[in-house]
């Protein structure tokens, strides 16, 4: 934890304090859910989840009725209360009350003294928060506690200066966020934007004015699928099957010169293995190995694993050719693509698609990349849901001329570079944006955002009524004795 004498100085006036010193803080309690009663009262409940950084915290999930409150240790606070997330992973969010609300015992309420503003809290606390997060404990679900909140240091601006802080703040945070709300805009129309290239490119609309002046150089995909077809039955001979039959009644109308078909029509495919994971000497070979989880719609060139000769011999896995489209089979990447950069084997949950001559690679993994949800909608299985070989071999799609498919994914590859170049510049300048907000926090708290008045009443008094206040609401006599320890960990600025 950063000392005292770590901590850049204060301007005059001012001093650092604890929390503690300067509010009363608590936490609430869940009353008991197996009394569905108690929940269907109308005193809003505060859940720490629902603490996202809001300065309007003005309803609630739940409401829970007065004998809940009776029950358990939740109990109502104020509205201005300032509320800070505990456990979880909202750990360190805060919320500012509008109205009174109960909370449970995962939130902090922190319920400053006079001359101590929440707005002025929840800007500091929320600059802060790194240290929150630096002193969580636990395992699954990491948190911090009430006394870590209550020994939090603040740098106290006297009460004047508190209210101009809080201004300048809010006027500069206002001008960030109508910038980040038009970057946001742009990213959605951007997501519109690659959506409708993918969409009009597929339904032939992409290349409209491009098959007008071609139409002399293309072949009609049905010619093409025919010579597929016909090459597939003279070399499998009795083992060919014929395709099924596609009903495209209820398919989108193609351009004339496109075709329906099959992903079975135009290519073959494969999967992998996994060989035995008791066998050390399986592993750590010279073969490059690939697991589902891997893909990425990228192309794949360094597998995170490698096996042996031995390993590849003794498994179903094999190794598949570079330039190969693969898809992801099995659980939280499925339907994910991949364009091998090297030969590798691969993994029973990878399918790998090998293209005979009558589709191109890209235009495939375009088309495929588009159409993930339609393909997704068909899983099947529980908490790993996965898509077959089968599946995959009867995808349909449409088919165009050879060479205008290669002119769609030129136009798709062209259309997806210019919306990534674009992306790019907006996460950077929407990190400019959090980097920018957290200077204007640090410079607020080190008293450089705006001037001080000399004629302000210096922090010291402040927390000497404050003091007061305390002693006087807890009935204490001596509290000279009582602060004194509180009192040597503030740091006076004279």
């Amino acid at each position: 934890m950063t000392s005292v004498n770590q901590l850049p100085p204060l301007p005059k006036g001012w001093l650092r304090t604890q929390i503690q010193d300067i509010s009363e803080t608590t936490s609430g309690g869940t009353p008991s859910r197996k009394n569905k009663g108690f929940f269907s009262g109308d005193i809003p409940w505060l859940k720490s989840g629902e603490l996202a950084d809001n300065l309007n915290v003005n309803s609630a999930e739940e409401a829970i009725t007065p004998q809940a409150l009776d029950n358990s240790s939740a109990k109502i606070m104020p509205k201005g209360s300032l509320l800070v997330a505990l456990y979880g992973a909202t750990v360190g969010k805060l919320g500012l009350l509008t109205i009174d609300a109960a909370i449970n015992q995962a939130i902090c309420a922190i319920q400053p003294y006079q001359g101590v503003y929440p707005k002025y809290l929840f800007w500091y606390l929320s600059s802060y928060r790194k240290n929150f997060l630096n002193a969580r404990k636990g395992g699954a679900q990491p948190n911090i506690s009430q006394e870590i909140v209550r020994t939090a240091l603040v740098p106290l601006a006297p009460t004047a200066e508190q209210l101009r802080i809080i201004a300048k703040v809010e006027e500069l945070f206002s001008f960030l966020d109508t910038g980040v709300e038009s970057l946001r805009k742009v990213k959605a129309q951007l997501k519109r934007y690659r959506q409708a290239v993918s969409k009009y490119a597929f339904e032939g609309k992409l290349t409209e004015e491009w098959r007008k002046t071609h139409k002399q150089q293309t072949e009609p995909a049905i010619k093409l699928l025919e010579r597929v077809r016909q090459e597939r039955r003279e070399k499998l001979g009795t083992r060919y099957k014929e395709p099924l039959s596609i009903d495209a009644s209820e398919l989108p109308e193609l351009p004339e010169s496109w075709v329906w078909a099959r992903l079975a029509d135009v290519s073959k495919t494969t999967s992998g293995g996994t060989p035995s994971r008791k066998k050390k000497e399986y592993y750590c070979g010279k073969i490059p190995w690939l697991k589902s989880g891997e893909l990425k719609d990228t192309i794949v060139d360094a597998p995170e694993e490698s096996i042996t000769d031995e390993g590849l011999a003794n498994s179903s896995t094999r190794i598949i050719p570079k330039g190969t489209l693969l898809i992801a089979l099995y659980g939280a990447t499925v339907g994910k693509l991949g364009i091998l950069g090297i030969d590798s084997a691969i993994n029973q949950a990878i399918c790998a698609i090998m293209l005979n001559g009558g589709v191109s690679r890209n235009f495939l993994f375009w088309y495929l990349r588009q159409h993930r949800d339609e393909l997704l909608n068909i899983r099947k299985g529980g908490a790993q849901p996965n898509i077959s070989q089968d599946v995959v071999r009867n995808i349909v799609l449409p088919l165009p001329p050879l060479l205008e498919q290669r002119k769609i994914e030129e136009e798709v590859e062209s259309g997806m570079s210019l919306i990534y170049e674009v992306e790019t510049v907006l996460k950077k300048s929407l990190k400019q944006a959090e980097r920018l907000r957290q200077g204007i926090l640090k410079q607020a708290f080190e008293g450089k955002l705006v001037p001080q008045d000399p004629n302000d009443e210096p922090a010291e008094k402040l927390l000497e009524r404050v003091k007061a206040e305390r002693a006087k609401s807890k009935g204490e006599k001596d509290t000279n004795s009582k602060n004194k320890s509180q009192l040597e960990l503030s740091t006076y600025v004279k």
